[in-house]
């Protein structure tokens, strides 16, 4: 079903070591608008969605899955560098004392990823307009995450995963203009 290319979407570049940095940036990790709750509730959705639209989840949901290896990415670069008393500084100790410098599925506060974060209410359209909502606060959260940062090798690749936020965000809503035309379409028997 899927090619594999041994290469990111987009380039990953960190300027310096920066765990606090990177205890925000795991909210698009293991949060709830982050980016494996998204690949999971887009592939998960799309078995009970139109044949009209059922390939646009698979598509942003498989991009999702890029956009989690990009964040493992930066994760992985921003804390490989720091000590373990820098890592408690930030309030990543409890991190460190379970995992070490591992990545886990957890947001910003410490809370494991849990799969009430996804939803699939079964309407289609409902169903899209949570995707919508999801890409909004993904947006919003990655450019809190820009605010936040100095970083700016950092940033850039953040602003493209900020920039693909809207895409899909776009996206969805065309989906459900293409549902709506086709449920409000008058049937003539």
């Amino acid at each position: 079903m899927w090619i594999y290319e041994k290469k990111l979407q987009y380039p990953v570049k960190v300027g310096t070591c920066n765990p606090m940095l990177a205890k925000f940036l795991i909210e698009q990790y293991g949060g709830a608008d982050g980016e494996l709750s998204a690949a999971l509730r887009y592939l998960n959705q799309r078995y009970s969605i139109p044949d009209k639209v059922v390939g646009l989840l698979t598509d942003i949901g498989t991009e999702e899955f890029a956009h989690l290896e990009m964040i493992a990415t930066m994760v992985y670069k921003l804390t490989k560098d720091a000590t373990p008393e820098q890592l408690k500084e930030v309030d990543l100790g409890a991190h460190y004392a379970n995992h070490d410098k591992a990545l886990f599925y957890h947001n910003a506060a410490g809370v494991p990823w849990t799969a009430s974060y996804i939803q699939a209410k079964g309407d289609p359209i409902a169903d899209l307009y949570e995707d919508i909502a999801a890409e909004e606060k993904a947006r919003a959260t990655y450019q809190w995450i820009i605010d936040m940062s100095d970083d700016p090798d950092l940033n850039d690749g953040l602003k493209f995963l900020r920039e693909r936020e809207v895409v899909h965000s776009q996206r969805f809503r065309e989906a459900v203009e293409i549902l709506k035309e086709e449920r409000d379409r008058q049937k003539i028997f």
